[in-house]
């Protein structure tokens, strides 16, 4: 039986996804299936004291997220996804390498509210494990401007900031209706979170 410990072997060296080949990504879609089904927490949404917290991503199939690795003159550094439950908000944080002094940043921030029974074709099981996620705002700009240190030091930031001065970096609203989707959380315990997206995007990662 696949454990986590097997999970990370295989994901290490991936940088991700970012290098994973057609069979890198067809093993650790079998490692994922099989820890899925011993899934501890069959009501993760009803769990926040496992749910909340700063979760850094090991591995992802989204393109959107791995694409950044192909800006010019940068590579993608940690990314995080930080849950924060009381206010149902999620971060979405990517450290962008470059040029010394010149590290930059990429942060998004949404709301998310569980499934709703009305929803397309969603069981009863999945309502337990589904939110939708709306986004609403996008902050890009160099780490130095910013004044980043962490992601928990950041995420104040932002909540104390409506917007950001433009001397920091660019700080724009997000049409929502434009940016929604959802996300299913499909394994969470202490330390390790799975979930998948509606564009099919596989998500892994780590407390």
């Amino acid at each position: 039986m696949l454990s986590k410990d097997d999970l990370r072997t295989v994901i290490a060296p991936t940088n991700r996804g970012i290098a994973a080949s057609a069979t890198d990504k067809q093993a650790i879609a079998s490692i994922v299936a099989q820890i899925e089904d011993r899934n501890p927490t069959p009501d993760p949404l009803a769990a926040t004291h496992l749910l909340e917290g700063d979760w850094r991503l090991l591995y992802t199939t989204s393109q959107e997220l791995l694409g950044i690795n192909r800006l010019p003159l940068a590579q993608l550094g940690d990314i995080y996804q930080c849950v924060r439950t009381s206010r149902s908000r999620i971060y979405n944080i990517a450290e962008v390498k470059g040029l010394p002094y010149l590290e930059s940043l990429v942060s998004v921030v949404a709301s998310f509210a569980p499934a709703a029974a009305a929803d397309d074709e969603v069981s009863a099981r999945q309502l337990k494990r589904r939110v939708n996620v709306k986004f609403n705002r996008a902050v890009l700009g160099l780490q130095r401007s910013l004044g980043y240190q962490s992601p928990a030091q950041y995420i104040q930031q932002l909540e104390e900031t409506e917007k950001m001065s433009w001397l920091k970096g660019i700080d724009f609203a997000i049409k929502a209706e434009r940016q929604q989707g959802w996300l299913e959380i499909t394994y969470l315990d202490e330390d390790l979170r799975i979930g998948r997206g509606n564009r099919g995007s596989l998500f892994v990662l780590t407390k």
